[in-house]
């Protein structure tokens, strides 16, 4: 765990607090602020609990059985059986950086002072994410409606010392054993709190937060792909130029085409085919639209940004304790602004992917590849080259195809019907995080293709950017010759990709473009 510190308070996060909590170890404290808006709460919510007059979630059943009053020496047995009957997911568990997201997330909606939370059970929740105990949250069990109830009772339960998590080191061991390990006492709930644990949709929101920050830095990559296969193919960078890309003015396009110009300039290969010998009127679709696709993409991330932005400044919780006391049902659980949000994601991610499937093809098909070997094969025929690369990439991208479709469309009612409309948000995160696995094979086997026709291309030398990101792959994955294992050099240049080198290779001939950032 790192020694930085977040200080979590009511005001809103940023997305990269949330990135830097989930995937970097950074702890987190309450503030003062914070505290007080906790304890103040607390004192509405226990003056209700006193009242002989009924109050949703503080002395009732929940959903469908909300019509029961319970008396108060069993509320506290209410709370537990709420926190254990709703922690009913299955199948594998889900990654480590999507529980930690999930379990600032709620620490934050508790910091607004809004869910009657006591203060000893946020202090208790904060202390998980420092002693670095991540609850076994399984992949199924939202339906992103009335919030993430199975994935949220999941941690809620092992703050209570019941079942299993994983500890700092990522040992599996029983809830109780890893909490007085790290010197946490187990909570006894008290009226309300295992329905406030339980009810938001910060899942769905910490799986969209880290999906923008990784798309973010895929884009980044199809760019420089992108930019090697038009090389490779002989393509022109003149279509990049920003006059043409200001007759239609779409932000993204903008960042992209002034990327991809910068990465091509000063290089051999482009300008072996500037002159009047060269017959080609126009390239491909996959070489000269590569902006308007990519661009597009950015703007949809820039979209996902704001409701992701929105969300961190939100308050989801049922019900909600407001300033005067009252505590008032709401739908702000409805996980739909996210649901769309990810699964709007979802379509443009396989588009870049379909067009770096056409760049891959084009230039393994000795009939397009403008003087190329048939698929990049130092001996064709006897060897295959980049031939079945290919094919991997291939079935990722239409598996991608299969993951755009919408979860959100989708609804089935539960709770004897009291939740007759439900979100999928957690389905269409969950699908999301596949495909950007998806589209970092997709652009790892570009990478090595486009690499691979660099070299082939010699004499010419490629541009002093492309240049570089082949020189980088090269630290890891030999040149052009006999066929070799290809499996481990495709897993090598996703790590590359997923490192952030590939990136960084080519930060310094891009600093002076648009920033990537789109509003």
């Amino acid at each position: 765990m790192q020694d930085n510190v977040l200080n979590v308070g009511p005001e809103p996060l940023d997305r990269d607090d949330v990135v830097d909590v989930a995937r970097g170890g950074t702890r987190v404290e309450l503030t003062r602020l914070a505290e007080h808006g906790i304890a103040a709460t607390r004192k509405h919510i226990e003056a209700l609990a006193a009242e002989q007059r009924p109050t949703y979630g503080v002395s009732t059943g929940f959903g469908a059985l909300a019509v029961r009053h319970i008396p108060s020496d069993r509320r506290a047995a209410l709370q537990q059986s709420f926190v254990r009957s709703h922690a009913a997911g299955a199948g594998p568990a889900v990654e480590p950086e999507v529980v930690r997201a999930q379990m600032l997330l709620r620490l934050h909606t508790i910091a607004t002072g809004r869910t009657g939370v006591r203060p000893e059970t946020a202090h208790a929740l904060a202390g998980m994410l420092n002693a670095g105990i991540v609850p076994v949250v399984h992949e199924f069990g939202s339906l992103g409606c009335s919030g993430d109830l199975a994935p949220l009772a999941a941690v809620a339960l092992a703050l209570t010392g019941e079942g299993d998590v994983f500890d700092a080191s990522g040992r599996l061991r029983p809830a109780a054993e890893a909490l007085a390990g790290a010197g946490i006492e187990p909570v006894v709930l008290a009226e309300k709190e295992g329905l406030a644990l339980t009810n938001g949709t910060d899942g769905m929101l910490g799986m969209l937060v880290l999906a923008l920050d990784d798309l973010s830095a895929l884009l980044d990559v199809a760019d420089v792909t992108a930019a090697m296969s038009v090389e490779a193919l002989l393509g022109t960078d003149r279509v990049f130029a920003a006059d043409l890309q200001r007759l239609r003015p779409h932000p993204g396009q903008a960042v992209s085409a002034a990327r991809m110009l910068a990465l091509l300039a000063n290089s051999q290969i482009v300008a072996s085919h500037r002159g009047p010998e060269c017959t080609r009127v126009q390239d491909a679709y996959s070489l000269r639209c590569a902006p308007q696709v990519h661009g597009s993409a950015r703007d949809a991330v820039g979209y996902a940004e704001t409701v992701a932005d929105r969300e961190l400044a939100a308050t989801i919780d049922n019900p909600v304790v407001l300033d005067d006391g009252r505590v008032e049902s709401n739908g702000n659980f409805h996980g739909a602004p996210l649901a769309h949000a990810l699964d709007f994601l979802a379509i443009p991610l396989a588009d870049v992917a379909s067009m770096a499937d056409r760049r891959t093809d084009r230039m393994l098909d000795v009939a397009r590849s403008h003087g190329l070997p048939a698929f990049l094969a130092d001996d064709p025929g006897v060897d295959s080259g980049h031939m079945i690369a290919h094919y991997t990439q291939a079935g990722v991208v239409a598996e991608l195809k299969r993951l755009a479709v919408p979860a959100s469309v989708d609804s089935i009612p539960t709770s004897a019907m009291q939740e007759d409309h439900v979100s999928m948000g957690w389905s269409a995160a969950r699908k999301l995080r596949r495909g950007i696995d998806g589209l970092t094979t997709v652009l790892a086997i570009e990478l090595l293709t486009a690499a691979r026709a660099l070299d082939l291309r010699a004499p010419l030398e490629p541009g002093p950017a492309t240049g570089a990101v082949r020189d980088l792959l090269r630290t890891r994955v030999p040149g052009p010759g006999a066929d070799r294992h290809i499996a481990p050099e495709i897993a090598a240049a996703e790590e590359l990709i997923r490192s952030g080198a590939v990136r960084e290779a080519v930060a310094g001939f891009t600093k002076s473009t648009v920033d990537r950032r789109v509003s």
